[in-house]
């Protein structure tokens, strides 16, 4: 080998080139952790209405470490996510110092139960409100379901002005429905936008025009209701329902 003129040159310019390239690396790795590539700007695009400019300048204090060229991005990502109202986050780098995030806040659809909210999506996540919301009230899981069956109830009680207050779905996947004036709708497990849509279309010339003591109306029955009274007081002041 050592006689081998044109070997010998092939192997010394690879080892100048691969010590080319590593000192070429370092001075990358210095250059980019310089002052000069500091990020000096960030921009936030989206429609924001519950995660505030100080939360943002929070996170970004802590998140938002390095240079233009150093910052690990997906730690920025994970960190912003932490915030309660920030459904979906994207960072980006804009040449020469600038970051740009993209927020996509949670619409609040309803409360799940009394720990948390519901969005438009179907998906739970942990904020506080005092917005007036329907409460779902169901097995884990299931909140993607209750958005979507909450829609077509809503629809089909429009007609008749009423608004859904609660939704609730039983561990045996019954369906039962509270509306703003207190009325329950039983609906069971199975045909429910059926026995709803009969309820909607006699609701006018039956419960509409009972007095505001019905209290539930059991719709589980093939050609009718049931309905409860709540309990009243005659004249003798005794109970009665």
């Amino acid at each position: 080998m050592w006689h081998n003129a044109s070997l010998l040159n092939r192997i010394a310019n690879g080892l100048i080139a691969a010590a080319l390239i590593a000192v070429l690396a370092l001075v990358a790795v210095y250059a980019a952790r310089q002052p000069a590539f500091a990020v000096r700007a960030l921009r936030v695009d989206g429609r924001l209405e519950h995660v505030t400019a100080e939360q943002l300048a929070a996170v970004a204090k802590q998140a938002l470490q390095g240079t233009f060229f150093t910052l690990d991005l997906e730690n920025a990502r994970r960190q912003i996510r932490k915030l309660p109202w920030v459904r979906r986050v994207e960072v980006r780098r804009q040449w020469p110092d600038r970051l740009e995030l993209e927020l996509e806040e949670h619409v609040a659809l309803a409360r799940w139960g009394d720990s948390a909210l519901v969005n438009t999506h179907g998906e739970v996540f942990e904020a506080a409100t005092d917005a007036t919301l329907p409460i779902f009230v169901g097995p884990t899981g299931q909140a993607g379901e209750m958005t979507r069956q909450y829609r077509r109830f809503a629809e089909q009680v429009a007609p008749i002005e009423r608004t859904i207050m609660r939704l609730k779905l039983t561990p045996r996947a019954a369906w039962q429905i509270k509306l703003d004036d207190g009325l329950t709708l039983e609906l069971g497990r199975s045909d429910m936008e059926a026995r709803l849509g009969r309820f909607v279309m006699v609701y006018d010339r039956t419960i509409g025009r009972l007095p505001p003591s019905v209290a539930q109306v059991d719709l589980r029955y093939a050609n009718g209701f049931a309905v409860r009274i709540t309990e009243t007081r005659g004249r003798d002041g005794k109970s009665s329902s």
